[in-house]
């Protein structure tokens, strides 16, 4: 008896894409690690470089994710 099995197809619906060939697949074909996903849509999936490029400037230049100690110890006092 198999206690998990693999989902080996996704949602109607669901996309992905996939980070080793670089394309939009609908429905996991290739490993969790390899892909970003899933999106609402094709075109959503298309844009997952842009939209993990912009989530990362965010993040680097959003100042609660920055501390003293990261500046070099400077304080805010």
């Amino acid at each position: 008896m198999t206690l998990f099995k693999k989902r080996t197809t996704g949602k109607p619906g669901e996309w992905f894409y996939c980070l080793e060939h670089k394309k939009v697949e609908e429905g996991p074909e290739c490993p969790a690690k390899d892909r970003f996903g899933p999106y609402g849509s094709r075109e959503d999936a298309q844009h997952a470089m842009e939209t993990a490029r912009e989530r990362n400037l965010d993040w680097e230049t959003d100042p609660r994710w920055h501390d003293a100690s990261a500046r070099g110890g400077e304080s805010d006092q």
